[in-house]
């Protein structure tokens, strides 16, 4: 017992110490931004719900929770999340999470299966909250959620070392075309804290290849990555999904920068590859054709290659993706992320 709480001391010291990309700091949201974001998507049992997707909630609304509230230093909010994180949710035996709850369903759950970026988000939030609220129980919380990513979602395979999508379905035992990815589920971030969590040097590997693979993966006429990935072979399109740059992975280029990548070519690719127009819009993208699908107005999308704009050229945000007026989880999820983001490391941009 003795050598668990030096552990965690220990890791509050370093995170408390530590600096760059992977250390969000409390206080970057705003509280009314905040206080409206829960007011539209929270509910009293303290699930986040998805309300454009037959609110559902998932591992992935609960992660991004408990770190948007850690970025409104709100630890009120934070242990409401957690709560019904740890009692709806974690429910499987080795540690992950299962990915959603339904409320209509009886039981909730009906799928145990997990989800790896939902766990990755959990883990972050919960190191970040308990380094800076002092709370050792979060922390080994964390740990025990990032060991257990790294046990059953971190694997090798060819000389890559990658990040299956879930502990079942994903890897070359389980598909033809495996093992098969999904490029928006590397929270590049949250990767230098879970190896504070769970020291392995598999983690600074899965962030090199993750950002390897965004910029070797560049299918179709827009040179953009799909959602899904198979690397059996050379990188290509995952059978069985749709073929399109769609709503995780427009999420990518936000995880890119909020991790600390500037790489002007990487980012303006990403931008023109989904850009529906010349005034900000943009879109789902068909990747074999090329074309925009489905055009995205709300700010909470927009908002990314605005940020992307603002890193690579200086450009200020325009005043619209900086109003925020929750309609669908999503977009504003995504908002408040380019939003806090922003305010903590390019306050010159708005």
């Amino acid at each position: 017992m003795r050598k668990h709480f030096a552990a965690v001391a220990a890791f509050l010291l370093a995170l408390a110490c530590s600096t760059g990309p992977g250390h969000a700091q409390a206080g970057a949201l705003p509280t009314e931004m905040w206080a409206a974001y829960k007011a539209k998507f929270l509910d009293g049992s303290g699930r986040i719900v998805d309300n454009g997707n037959g609110n559902v909630s998932h591992t992935e609304g609960q992660g991004y929770g408990l770190l948007l509230a850690y970025l409104a230093n709100d630890p009120e909010g934070f242990e409401q999340i957690w709560s019904f994180t740890r009692t709806e949710l974690l429910v499987r035996d080795d540690g992950l999470a299962a990915w959603r709850w339904e409320p209509d369903a009886s039981p909730h759950v009906t799928d145990v299966n997990n989800a790896s970026d939902g766990d990755i988000l959990i883990a972050y939030a919960l190191a970040l909250a308990g380094s800076h609220w002092n709370k050792p129980v979060y922390v080994t919380e964390a740990s025990s959620i990032a060991k257990s990513v790294l046990r059953n979602l971190v694997v090798t395979w060819r000389g890559r070392t990658i990040l299956l999508p879930a502990a079942e379905g994903f890897d070359q035992k389980h598909r033809d075309d495996g093992p098969v990815i999904n490029p928006s589920y590397w929270v590049f971030e949250a990767f230098p804290v879970l190896a504070l969590l769970a020291p392995s040097e598999k983690w600074s590997e899965l962030s090199d290849e993750g950002l390897r693979l965004m910029h070797d993966v560049q299918l179709g006429p827009s040179r953009l990555p799909s959602e899904w990935v198979s690397l059996a072979t050379a990188p290509k399109l995952a059978a069985g999904f749709p073929a399109e740059y769609g709503y995780n992975a427009l999420r990518v280029p936000l995880y890119l920068m909020r991790g600390g990548v500037t790489e002007k070519a990487l980012l303006d690719r990403f931008r023109r590859g989904w850009s529906a127009d010349d005034m900000g819009g943009v879109g789902i993208v068909d990747i074999p054709g090329g074309r925009v699908k489905e055009r995205l107005d709300d700010p909470g999308y927009q908002i990314i290659n605005h940020i992307a704009a603002c890193i690579t050229d200086g450009t200020k945000l325009g005043t619209a993706v900086q109003q925020f007026n929750p309609v669908l989880y999503y977009p504003s999820t995504l908002q408040l992320l380019g939003l806090a983001f922003v305010r903590e490391n390019y306050p010159q941009c708005l």
